[in-house]
């Protein structure tokens, strides 16, 4: 090994990088743990590859070298288990030969950022270290963007709402439960976090377009004429089109417009059927009748939560899709505590 090769650390960099080595030759470790330390680096070596999963669960690590051919498992399976929990590690795997290097397809598919032969100089593992800092130090800078990004994303969100807001007063309560309703849904259904994200942001907003509706209509206590219920159907194309000239709220927009469609067809503004309706919408509309027929109005009183659940039943394949409303139907029975959580917080 060349002790004059120094790593150059990032000059921004306030804090040592995290690297974590895992392969089950004692020697390989010490070796890197003895030059990577007098690089300035954070270093932790582990012999055990079962321990080293153990070990990036419950510590944060930026970069980890990793030895392919192992015993227990070898290096693909520890990272394997390593993707489960961790999407963001940079991970440099090294083999005795080339020959004995997993698959390209193997490679990509488990986001392994590199690999290399193994070398007493340990010259071409250093390079990509080196690069791999780099990359991690911009992955680190396009992340501190994104969150800016994202705040500012959700200041204007929170402006608009507080618009609607203003006209309507049971407007904010209604859009919170709706959205924490929604989410509810969602991790009954198993969704992915950016797609609760995308249900909890969607919520919120679903009403943005009661913004357009005269106040008159929208306030108004005793029943709609006919005229004034089809200006209250407008409300979900309206939303759609004030929200559509910002790419920030694409995601949200079939929300915003399809959450009253109907399962059969016969809803607004479309008259989307079945599948054809935005699946995240298909659960807003949901949670948002649920709050609608739960809610005390000016002019009735809520139903009876055995009244609501006989509603729902009745309207499933109709107006709700059916998978959603069995799993919505299992939340009243069997998790109420739940909903009533969020009726509490949101009263």
């Amino acid at each position: 090994m060349r002790k004059n090769m120094q790593i150059q650390q990032p000059q921004n960099n306030e804090k040592a990088y995290k690297i974590i080595a895992v392969d089950d030759e004692e020697g390989i470790v010490d070796s890197l743990s003895i030059f990577l330390k007098r690089s300035g680096y954070s270093f932790t070596g582990v012999t055990d590859p079962k321990e080293a999963i153990e070990k990036v669960k419950n510590e944060h690590f930026d970069l980890m070298i990793l030895d392919f051919i192992m015993t227990p498992i070898h290096g693909d399976e520890v990272v394997e288990e390593i993707r489960k929990f961790n999407k963001d590690l940079y991970i440099l795997l090294l083999t005795g030969h080339k020959d004995l290097a997993p698959p390209l397809e193997t490679i990509k598919r488990l986001d392994i950022q590199g690999y290399c032969e193994k070398s007493d100089k340990f010259d071409q593992l250093l390079l990509l270290i080196e690069s791999g800092i780099k990359s991690i130090a911009q992955m680190k800078e396009i992340k501190k963007i994104n969150d800016e990004l994202e705040k500012a994303y959700l200041e204007s969100i929170e402006t608009l709402r507080y618009t609607v807001e203003a006209k309507d007063t049971y407007t904010r309560g209604h859009s919170d439960r709706v959205s924490a309703y929604s989410v509810l849904i969602g991790k009954k259904l198993g969704l992915k976090q950016s797609e609760l994200n995308t249900l909890k942001i969607g919520g919120l907003f679903h009403d943005i377009g009661k913004i357009g509706v005269p106040d008159s209509i929208l306030l108004k206590e005793t029943k709609l004429s006919e005229n004034e219920y089809s200006q209250i159907k407008n409300h979900p194309s309206i939303g759609a089109h004030i929200l559509s000239n910002a790419t920030i709220f694409k995601d949200i927009l079939p929300i915003v417009k399809h959450h009253h469609e109907r399962y059969d067809g016969k809803g607004y503004p479309s008259q989307l059927a079945g599948e054809n309706i935005p699946y995240l919408a298909r659960i807003t509309a949901i949670a948002d009748s649920f709050d609608a027929m739960t809610s005390k109005r000016t002019y009735r009183d809520s139903l009876p939560l055995e009244k609501v659940k006989e509603e729902i039943k009745k309207c499933s394949g109709t107006q709700f899709d059916p998978k959603i409303a069995e799993v919505f139907l299992d939340i009243l029975e069997n998790h109420y505590d739940e909903i009533e959580k969020i009726q509490k917080t949101y009263q």
